[in-house]
């Protein structure tokens, strides 16, 4: 962590993140108003003291919509790069410990079947068919995410189970669950981990985009997504409605890949090396 700090670009990211994991977690404290409460009269205000983002169409305040969206945000993306990974983890590990027949169905056939087919709209077509609502979001794009973790899985453990240390735990009659969890495991988490560090960044842009063709949470509930399609009948006479929703999705997506990429230069040899050779080390 004390690394990841001397990266400016990462530092920030982290900070970014911490605003944004602050805002899920304290939204109800945070939020100046009631996201969901409407005042005509108020509506299509532009920002000003009384509310620092400006209102909506129906007078709810964006300021504190956009804290809740927050909320949603981090729930998804938590949730699905968690769930995929886990999937990605055990195919893709199965996939690449035993190899033979096993590889040849879970890598040639199902995982080379879900790469041939647009993840966006696969997600759609599950989420048109299972109805709006946060958990059935967070199936369609688990469901549809789980192949890039597993294809790295899988190559991290034909790699890994070759090596000394898994050879010598064999001899030594341990079994395959315990050769996987204690020794192939924990050295392959570095990459797998950058991974779901950038994944987590395209889970909100997924997130945002079904948001905004109405297959995210129902409303009344906040969402980024949800307020840029709410925006795009005002983009002249309000324009405020999409900047700050925009700019909170461009910020949280930065966060994650700032972050992601300084995980990656110091989590691999490699880069650190060229690193110290650039800094005359």
């Amino acid at each position: 962590m004390r690394e990841l700090w001397k990266q400016p670009l990462t530092a920030i990211g982290i900070v970014l993140l911490v605003i944004f994991i602050l805002m899920a977690l304290l939204a109800p404290w945070l939020a100046p108003s009631d996201p969901a409460a409407i005042h005509l009269a108020s509506r299509l205000q532009p920002p000003s003291p009384a509310h620092w983002f400006g209102t909506d169409e129906l007078g709810r305040d964006i300021l504190s919509r956009v804290i809740y969206g927050a909320r949603i945000s981090m729930i998804v993306a938590t949730s699905v790069v968690g769930l995929a990974l886990l999937l990605g983890l055990i195919l893709g590990g199965v996939a690449g410990y035993y190899g033979g027949w096993i590889d040849t169905v879970l890598n040639v056939l199902l995982m080379n079947t879900f790469l041939a087919l647009p993840g966006l709209l696969l997600a759609i077509a599950f989420v048109a068919f299972l109805g709006p609502g946060l958990w059935n979001l967070v199936f369609a794009l688990s469901i549809t995410g789980w192949v890039g973790y597993a294809r790295l899985a899988r190559a991290q453990v034909l790699a890994a189970r070759e090596r000394e240390y898994v050879e010598a735990s064999r001899a030594l009659g341990a079994g395959d669950l315990r050769i996987f969890l204690r020794h192939i495991l924990p050295n392959i988490m570095q990459p797998i981990l950058v991974q779901a560090a950038i994944g987590m960044a395209g889970t909100i842009l997924a997130e945002a985009t079904l948001s905004f063709l109405g297959l995210g949470v129902p409303p009344p509930t906040s969402s980024w997504g949800a307020m840029l399609n709410d925006a795009r009948f005002h983009l002249f006479d309000a324009p405020h409605m999409v900047v700050f929703p925009g700019l909170a999705i461009m910020l949280c997506v930065l966060a994650f890949n700032f972050l992601g990429d300084g995980m990656r230069d110091q989590l691999d040899p490699r880069t650190r090396r060229i690193a110290r050779l650039g800094a005359g080390v």
